[in-house]
């Protein structure tokens, strides 16, 4: 598994927000990074990736590959899904070079450096792949929490320009488009691609030069939004605190009109500006607090608040003695237990991809998720309750 890397103060993977809050990435240098479950999941999850790759496109002999998957299957965070969709990653990459004329150079965990537009600037691709007149670059994700889309998307950008620097000295002038991918198998069920031309990345380094060095140099401004998501000092921030706390904008999202006025419901357009605005404030209440309560467990002081036990259920403290005891006295073992089938993820694992489809293809569907409420700017289609009604009728 590869070594926990330095982050860069104007870091790739927090463009997002530096771009357009200057002031974030001096601000979060004064709160400590957290190491959490979910990312140290995420970093197994790209270990099997990148050695996956090197089995598939670089050769890696049988036994060193055996050898490291069975050290990455020890560790303590493995989960079997990781097998699954790091093997999907594959499938896709494979996908991808049968695209080019002649096999491509494929490269994995590249360190990039975009120094050139971003002081310090430096990071690692998941994976380069290069042939003909295109620069490949593929960004595993393995959360599905928050779906990523690689439209306009800075990290991406970043490392391509970083890509290009280190591999011009090979391939010179030779590429001229650029596509990258966002690959996010727990969150969205096809790829997110953005593709552009050499000119066009380019210039949008040079555009975002002047925004970079003023978040490196730290003489940027606040400007709290939807991007504080991941900020590490979003709950002590005063600025967020001052946008979400001036209840006096919500008056402005509702004109002022008395019931006499006939004006007794608000109108949808009202509905969705204070939906906007609201949002942000909710972030912000839950924000303010897990920050409480971790202070609180911490052995802080929240005055006015404490920590206290949530709902809990019950739970045998061992399931296999109580069932036990259960048929000792008496009841029989076929109504103690229940006969279940393995799930379609589970009898896919066990019979392989291409069987599977062979024998239970045309069994499976994907209904419609259950809609769920999301702002205009979301990437997912709009919900289409026709489809969906359609669906119903043709199982």
């Amino acid at each position: 598994m590869p070594a926990p890397e330095k982050h860069a103060v104007v870091s790739a993977s927090a463009a997002h927000r530096w771009l357009k809050c200057t002031a974030a990435p001096r601000f979060e240098e004064q709160f400590p990074e957290e190491n959490s479950e979910y990312a140290a999941e995420g970093t197994l999850a790209h270990s099997f990736c990148e050695l996956k790759i090197r089995r598939k496109f670089l050769q890696l002999d049988t036994r060193s590959y055996n050898a490291q998957l069975k050290k990455l299957k020890a560790d303590p965070h493995y989960l079997d899904e990781m097998d699954k969709t790091s093997d999907a990653y594959i499938e896709h990459l494979t996908e991808k070079a049968m695209e080019y004329n002649s096999p491509p150079s494929v490269m994995p965990e590249i360190k990039v450096d975009f120094s050139d537009y971003v002081p310090d600037g430096f990071g690692t691709c998941d994976c380069v792949m290069i042939g003909g007149d295109m620069l490949d670059i593929t960004d595993y994700k393995h959360g599905k929490g928050v779906v990523v889309s690689a439209a306009e998307n800075p990290q991406m950008r970043l490392y391509a320009l970083g890509a290009l620097k280190r591999y011009a000295p090979i391939f010179g002038n030779s590429i001229k488009r650029i596509r990258m991918t966002i690959f996010q198998p727990r969150a969205q069920s096809e790829p997110s691609v953005e593709e552009i031309t050499h000119e066009e990345l380019l210039a949008w380094g040079e555009s975002i030069k002047p925004i970079a060095q003023k978040a490196f140099t730290g003489a940027g401004e606040f400007n709290p939004g939807e991007h504080c998501r991941f900020c590490r000092g979003k709950a002590v921030c005063k600025a967020r605190a001052e946008k979400y706390s001036a209840f006096e904008d919500f008056k402005d999202c509702v004109p002022n009109k008395k019931q006499s006025d006939g004006e007794t419901t608000l109108s949808n357009e009202e509905i969705g500006e204070l939906l906007v605005k609201a949002a942000g404030l909710a972030a912000w209440f839950e924000d303010l607090q897990a920050y409480a309560l971790k202070t609180l467990l911490d052995g802080g002081k929240i005055p006015g608040w404490k920590a206290v036990a949530g709902k809990s259920n019950r739970a045998f403290s061992n399931a296999e003695e109580a069932v036990s005891a259960v048929i000792s006295a008496g009841y029989d073992e076929a109504i103690v237990y229940e006969r279940k089938a393995k799930s379609l993820a589970e009898l896919e694992k066990l019979m392989g991809k291409s069987e599977f489809n062979r024998i239970c293809g045309k069994y499976v569907v994907k209904p419609l998720g259950k809609p769920a409420l999301a702002p205009e700017s979301d990437a997912r289609p709009p919900y289409n309750s026709a489809a969906a009604d359609f669906k119903n009728v043709a199982k």
